[in-house]
């Protein structure tokens, strides 16, 4: 389960890791803890979108008045389909430099890693790239507690010096701390800040744990964040999906992906990204979908703004060739979609299903003109290349 950026910071500050004096905004009643704060301040929508200072939704404002109307704009405004409920007011730090750190788990390995990197204020895939010799990884056996003295070591590591190594060594041992005590998966941050004092502050939190090992960490309950299944945190589309009893995804990419089971579903996310384009969900149909079911899958995909070409695959089994084309065919008939599809089908009644789409092509040509129905002796790969080919020319 994935905490706000502002609860992460309640569980930092009770493993003795600084962060930045705040107060939190949730409605306009609560406008008066504004008298609280030193301008400038920050203020930071707490939702689970990444690049918010892209979207206009991490401001630096420098009075009393200034903060009162941003507040106003940003609280009940909706970004990627995520509700704003909640703000975060805080101290503007100085900033010196930026450095990365976190605790995960490589479960390639079975073993838990501590990443840690003299460039921060990224994600970790983009330092990867433009920096791949700044990141540290250090890997600790499973049971095993570190000593002390690891912290400051990849402090030193990541070219911090003097007085700094033992702050930032704390900083780093204490996140670990936290990782192991509250059975966590991830603790990130990015980024930890030295200040123009030589001071270090957590700037940001990043803390996703195990929900069915909450009930043994009451400092959870302390601080007042309790399991949630993240409802109120699904986009439009995310919503519509889940209570059809789809398993439906929303990321950030531009290719929708139509496809069978969840296992092809997560490999076309790969295949996708691996020759050069970007996936726009996880969507999976299940065993012998319905046609009200298919046909919800393909309009959620549809009507996602983001994407630009769809790539479909099925491989007949359970799942029949014949009523995928129905679905298809009757949900073009009836909503005359003008993105293109580009697919692939096989397998259980792939006969019948293609001479439904035959039928189709030639009865409403204008309709079917950006949709591609391949056969089985073309390549998923291909099919996958196509389909980012048109996306980018769109």
């Amino acid at each position: 389960m994935r905490l706000y950026e502002y609860e992460g910071k309640m569980l930092f500050k009770e493993y003795k890791i600084p962060v930045p004096r705040s107060v939190l905004i949730g409605n306009i009643s609560e406008l008066s803890e504004l008298d609280k704060v030193v301008y400038p301040v920050v203020l930071k929508a707490q939702i689970f979108v990444g690049g918010r200072g892209k979207s206009g939704i991490i401001k630096i404002v420098n009075s009393y008045s200034e903060a009162v109307d941003e507040i106003k704009g940003m609280l009940g405004k909706s970004v990627s389909g995520y509700e704003i409920k909640k703000i975060l007011v805080e101290e503007k730090i100085p900033i010196s430099h930026e450095f990365y750190v976190s605790a995960t788990i490589d479960r390639t390995i079975h073993k838990l890693l501590l990443i840690v990197s003299k460039e921060g204020g990224m994600d970790i895939e983009a330092i990867a790239k433009t920096s791949p010799k700044s990141i540290i990884k250090h890997y600790v056996d499973v049971g095993v507690r570190p000593d002390a003295y690891l912290g400051r070591q990849l402090a030193s590591k990541m070219g911090i010096t003097g007085n700094g190594v033992v702050e930032a060594g704390a900083i780093i041992s204490n996140m670990y701390n936290l990782f192991l005590a509250c059975e966590a998966k991830l603790v990130e941050i990015n980024p930890l800040v030295m200040t123009s004092n030589g001071k270090f502050i957590a700037l940001d939190s990043k803390v996703d744990i195990d929900e069915d090992a909450m009930f043994r960490h009451p400092i959870l309950k302390k601080l007042g964040i309790e399991a949630r299944h993240e409802v109120g945190e699904l986009t439009a589309s995310e919503q519509i999906a889940k209570s059809a009893g789809v398993p439906y995804v929303e990321l950030d990419g531009d290719i929708g992906v139509f496809p069978g089971g969840a296992g092809f579903g997560i490999a076309s996310l790969d295949l996708i990204t691996k020759f050069g384009g970007k996936p726009a969900n996880f969507m999976d149909s299940g065993g012998a979908p319905t046609q009200e079911r298919l046909q919800l899958m393909i309009g959620l995909l549809i009507n996602n703004p983001r994407v630009k070409a769809i790539f479909g695959a099925r491989f007949g089994g359970i799942s029949r060739c014949d009523d995928w084309a129905k679905a298809v065919v009757k949900y073009v008939i009836e909503n005359k979609p003008s993105k293109p599809m580009i697919m692939r089908m096989a397998g259980n009644m792939e006969a019948e299903g293609r001479q439904i789409f035959n039928e189709a092509f030639k009865e409403y040509p204008d309709l079917f003109k950006n949709i591609k129905i391949y056969k089985s002796d073309t390549p998923i790969e291909e099919v996958i290349k196509e389909t980012i080919k048109v996306a980018k020319k769109l």
